[in-house]
């Protein structure tokens, strides 16, 4: 009997190891969701690309919050952060910038502009838009600026940073 019970402790131990340690992986797991996956190469996202939702700008010295949206022509921009660019204006509400790299694009046509829409024209003109109109162009949308003033006076310069 003492045999018995030599060889099932053993057995025993293995199995309550087992146990706990699928416990301790099954509760840290939230139920139902799966890890986040990139689009493009179907592999886990780091965390700065899921949690990250707004940027900043500075326009002529005033700090503004971009709420970005979640697709690859915006983490792309992300990842040449920080930006210093000089902006031209175009057709009385828009100033653009050429990047020195192109972006993936996810082009659609908005058919209606707000003013405060982040945009990107092509695969490398990054836009700003002050003013509200239609369009029939395409863009891939960046993001948007909440209460953006009208910036109808000439060329500005901005900064972009996550800070």
């Amino acid at each position: 009997m003492n045999k018995k019970l030599a060889v099932s402790i053993p057995i025993l131990i293995a199995i309550i190891v087992s146990v706990v340690v699928t416990t301790v992986t099954m509760s840290n797991k939230e139920p139902g969701k799966e890890p986040n996956l990139s689009p493009e190469t179907n592999q886990p996202m780091d965390n700065e690309e899921i949690t990250m939702n707004k940027i900043y700008i500075n326009i002529n010295d005033e700090k503004f919050e971009i709420n970005l949206e979640n697709n690859s022509t915006t983490s792309a921009l992300i990842k040449l952060l920080p930006l210093e660019l000089s902006m031209n204006d175009l057709n009385d509400n828009e100033k653009y910038a050429y990047l020195d790299e192109s972006l993936p694009t996810n082009t659609y046509s908005p058919k209606h502009i707000e003013a405060g829409d982040v945009m990107l024209f092509g695969d490398n003109c990054l836009v700003i838009f002050y003013e509200s109109f239609d369009t029939s162009y395409s863009y891939s949308k960046i993001g948007h600026i909440n209460n953006l003033p009208s910036l109808d006076d000439g060329n500005i310069s901005i900064s972009i940073d996550v800070k």
